[in-house]
């Protein structure tokens, strides 16, 4: 954590001073917002927290209920969001609360007596270590605090606007503020009234019934499965051996539950198997009572019992998979033509079951997706056409999560006689793990992830897919410390320069490179305003083949030590040496002639360059830097 580089701190260093639109930030929605966040879900409250970081921006979010949520429905954290609560500077204090799976069992008939279950295997949760996070369980809340926590901490001082329920919008030509938002107070006083407040952009983030959504003309299509399951969080006493522990049971003829521990050591989930629903069913299932799920789930873990003592939530759902064409305002046949003014993220433009654990997750990328762009284009780092790489990339990310949850329901609903192997669904959760972890995003070529080219230079870290961190030694502290948690959710690029063979001081092309960095007026660094600091929008770090008691700090280019705040203070954390447990060059498959790794804000690989294709690396920022373009 970086601080003290202001005077002395001797408060909480996670409370950022006051700045921009933070100080004397008015308690009262105002009339013009340059971004309006409809909904406090889990991709509102994330890109609330991303854009708290940028102070310069007015950004609200308003929220029908008239507080924060107390019990969430959805609980499954899958490995890569965690590795963005590390970006947010949360990740560990939300791991120590966590229940966290470790492995999965799976029960299937006894067939010796197939009206009894027994359990036909376990399987490691992260067999191949795609990632040093765990998967964890806790209350959708929770994740909803800590967001709400980093933006009320940021310079920005970001709150919800609580019992505001969003009414209609319109997108107009006229001023600053284009977009028309009416509001209807939800809660307080002056409940029932209503006001227009204008704003710039709007994130539609208000769940699978989206007004938002509505408003734009979008609309889901899809279809449901026929199929209905019981959830409940329950405290309960069980002879079942494996109760906490993530479970997916089969019974003969009763159907099939999911089970999930919960955090706090006791509470757990489960998704009873309630069967498939009529046609004319005209919604009846979802009347079935919490009882008569307790019994079903009984029936199914037959020879034992679960003694339910208190029932914490429960809901009906039926299966359904639906998705919107696309995820902002601009309609298909206008793509091209205009830029986009409002985004719809999660429910509001894709729907799934929640058994495959994925909602919250995907839902939190899609706020991470949208929200640095619009700080980039609101700050005017960036041109407003970046806006339109939202749609193009989340709506393919929205259809392969529903492809694969498609297959995942199929398999829990299946019966076990209907199974070529008794192994099948177990096989197909270890096969497909790094799917619902988080990790088969890969983002196609455009303006902001560049072609494979050169990815031979970089084999673990492939274009398109997030920025899969490992272990080097900072040669300022010797501290060894995973590089990719170094990189926080503040809205810059990072640059990773993977130095060739010769030590720092040495002529090189990592020197070389180094020095156009610095200098060169097409050098991504040139478009960085006068009066802020010089890696105020670029992190960039030198990684060296050497130790770090081999690297003489003194003699690393001083664009990898750049000068910070009021008293132009040396910052000398951005050089690294190798760790000799694990060689980042051989983890990561890295070029020993040297290479360049451009990583997004959102921590998504965006290019790999040999460290001479310096034409190459401009090339690839020109359309996406204002400062660059005007030159």
């Amino acid at each position: 954590m970086h601080f003290h580089h202001h005077g002395y701190v001797s408060t909480d260093p996670r409370v950022q001073p006051a700045a921009g639109t933070g100080i004397d930030r008015p308690a009262e929605l105002p009339d013009e917002v340059d971004v309006l966040i409809v909904g406090s879900g889990p991709a509102g409250m994330l890109a609330a927290a991303q854009l708290a970081q940028f102070p310069g921006i007015t950004t609200r979010i308003i929220e029908r209920r008239e507080g924060r949520l107390a019990i969430g429905q959805a609980d499954g954290i899958q490995a890569r969001s965690v590795e963005t609560f590390q970006a947010f500077g949360f990740a560990d204090r939300i791991i120590s609360e966590a229940y966290r799976i470790t492995e999965m069992a799976f029960w299937r008939p006894d067939t010796e007596n197939p009206t009894h279950i027994v359990r036909g295997g376990r399987a490691l949760d992260d067999e191949s270590g795609i990632s040093e996070f765990p998967h964890l369980i806790v209350n959708q809340a929770r994740v909803l605090d800590y967001f709400a926590e980093v933006a009320e901490n940021s310079a920005s001082r970001l709150t919800p606007d609580y019992g505001w329920d969003f009414q209609t919008l319109e997108v107009t030509d006229e001023g600053d503020f284009p977009v028309k938002v009416t509001l209807k107070r939800s809660a307080g006083p002056d409940e029932g009234t209503e006001r227009i407040v204008h704003a710039k952009y709007v994130i539609g983030c208000d769940g699978a019934r989206s007004k938002v959504r509505t408003s734009i003309g979008a609309t889901l299509a899809g279809v449901t499965a026929n199929h209905a399951w019981g959830v409940m969080d329950v405290l309960a006493n069980s002879d079942f051996p494996d109760i906490r522990l993530k479970c997916a049971i089969q019974s003969h003829d009763g159907g099939s539950i999911l089970h999930i521990p919960r955090e706090g050591g006791h509470l757990f989930r489960m998704y009873v198997d309630l069967g498939e629903v009529a046609e004319d069913d005209n919604g009846a299932v979802r009347k079935t009572s919490i009882d008569e799920i307790i019994a079903k789930g009984n029936a199914i873990m037959n020879p034992y019992t679960v003694d339910v003592r208190n029932v914490a939530w429960h809901s009906v759902y039926e299966v359904g998979h639906r998705l919107t064409d696309r995820f902002d305002d601009v309609p298909l046949e206008e793509i091209g033509t205009r830029n986009p003014r409002v985004f719809i993220t999660g429910d509001a433009c894709h729907t799934h079951s929640a058994k495959a654990g994925q909602g919250m997750n995907v839902s939190m990328q899609d706020g991470f997706n949208i929200a640095w762009k619009l700080g980039h284009v609101l700050e005017g780092r960036s041109p407003e056409s970046l806006l339109a790489t939202y749609s193009a990339e989340r709506q393919v990310i929205a259809k392969n999560l529903i492809d694969f949850d498609k297959e995942w329901s199929t398999l829990m609903a299946k019966k076990p006689e209907d199974f070529e192997n008794p192994s099948d669904l177990e096989d197909f959760y270890v096969r497909t793990a790094e799917f619902p972890a988080g990790f088969m995003t890969e983002y196609t070529p455009s303006m902001l992830t560049n072609t494979a080219t050169h990815q031979d230079l970089a084999t673990g870290f492939p274009v398109g897919k997030r920025f899969k961190s490992e272990r080097a030694v900072r040669v300022c502290d010797a501290n060894p410390l995973h590089l990719g948690h170094q990189a926080t959710a503040d809205g810059r690029w990072r640059i990773y320069v993977f130095a060739d063979q010769a030590a720092a001081g040495e002529a090189s092309k990592t020197a070389d490179f180094a020095q156009w960095l610095a200098t060169a007026s097409d050098s991504p660094l040139a478009a960085t305003p006068a009066g802020l600091d010089s890696d105020a929008w670029f992190d960039t770090k030198v990684i060296y083949q050497q130790k770090h008691e081999d690297i003489s700090l003194m003699e690393v280019p001083a664009v990898f030590k750049p000068q910070v705040g009021p008293f132009k203070l040396d910052y000398l954390e951005k050089v690294y040496g190798v760790d000799p447990k694990s060689d980042i060059f051989d983890a990561r498959g890295l070029s020993r002639d040297g290479v360049i790794v451009v990583v997004r804000p959102d921590q998504y690989v965006a290019n790999v360059l040999p460290l001479t294709a310096t034409d190459e690396l401009a090339a690839f920022f020109a359309p996406l830097l204002s400062g660059l373009q005007a030159k």
